[in-house]
């Protein structure tokens, strides 16, 4: 193995050598995109991460911790802008530079599926699923439902915000779509608004009401909801390029948890919720158990997942 140093011959899903204090593993990720308006890592249902290094995707299965490359686009149509498996860990999505999305079935034999054209103008950088439903948001400020079990794909589009997308997140419900944006600004759409002959308007926009704030010090990266506790995971840039637990709601800081040696990009967690899986611009994959240890864990909380799941609007 490669020292860490020695950027030009590294590996990529490689273990580094690690010191007691680190993360439970870190491993080589070069050629890591440093843009966080990108969505570069996930976390399937059937336990394979994938990552995106550059124009290839590959896959980490973390049962037998074993590594293969998905697919190398080619360099005009990358790199590539976003990825997201499938709610059955079989199908994952990629958003590409040159606007298309591709659709692939990584059972077995690694399959080509499809690829999704014409919604988008320019990059696709952000992707959420829906069941059969992938929604895409681009650079061209708009997001698109696609229907990948028919021909004509797009079924429904919602415009409204006027900068590039840079996120995407579907309720548990399947029925509200939180979107953010380099606008700054949030909007939530409900898809029993939608329309496929006009423009579908926002649910809550930027005059609801601010519930609460914290001030983190630094520049937030991306978030995580505990799925056992409710309990909040931060990561961030300059000048620490930590990662902050917090206490919901109260938002109490509980733990702060430093490696990275540059702004942390990407979170994402095992499909039991209690490993989490970063990315950074420093080129490392690294794994924390910040969620807690699943052979100690206290049962899953009965309560509704969905943070403000009692609120029907904000005013």
């Amino acid at each position: 193995m490669c020292s860490s140093t020695d950027i030009q011959t590294r590996s990529p899903l490689q273990r580094k050598n690690s010191r007691e204090n680190s993360p439970e593993r870190t491993l080589d990720a070069p050629e890591l995109v440093d843009d966080f308006y990108l969505n570069l890592l996930d976390w399937g249902s059937s336990n394979v991460l994938a990552i995106a290094l550059g124009d290839t995707v590959y896959l980490w299965d973390a049962s037998n911790r074993s590594t293969s490359e998905l697919v190398t686009v080619n360099s005009e149509d990358g790199p590539v802008a976003s990825i997201s498996w499938a709610p059955n860990g079989c199908h994952i999505a990629i958003g590409l530079s040159n606007s298309d999305i591709q659709i692939w079935d990584c059972n077995s034999n690694l399959r080509h599926v499809r690829t999704l054209r014409g919604g988008h103008q320019l990059r696709v950088n952000s992707l959420a699923w829906n069941n059969h439903v992938l929604t895409t948001g681009g650079m061209d400020a708009k997001i698109i439902n696609n229907d990948v079990r028919v021909r004509e794909h797009v079924v429904e589009t919602y415009r409204g915000h006027h900068q590039e997308v840079c996120g995407l997140k579907w309720s548990v419900s399947g029925q509200q779509l939180a979107s953010g944006g380099n606008d700054n600004l949030l909007f939530i759409w409900d898809r029993s608004m939608t329309s496929s002959n006009s423009p579908t308007q926002w649910l809550h926009s930027h005059t609801g009401s601010c519930l609460n704030s914290v001030n983190t010090g630094s520049q937030v990266c991306a978030l995580l909801w505990n799925k056992h506790e409710r309990e909040l995971l931060s990561s961030h840039g300059f000048t620490e390029n930590q990662l902050i637990l917090w206490k919901y709601p109260s938002m109490v800081k509980m733990s702060k948890l430093t490696g990275h040696t540059s702004r942390v990009l990407f979170m994402t967690q095992s499909p039991n919720g209690y490993t989490v899986a970063t990315a950074a611009g420093d080129e490392t994959l690294r794994f924390w158990n910040v969620f807690g240890d699943p052979e100690v864990a206290k049962p899953a909380s009965k309560a509704n997942p969905e943070p403000f799941a009692h609120v029907s609007r904000i005013r």
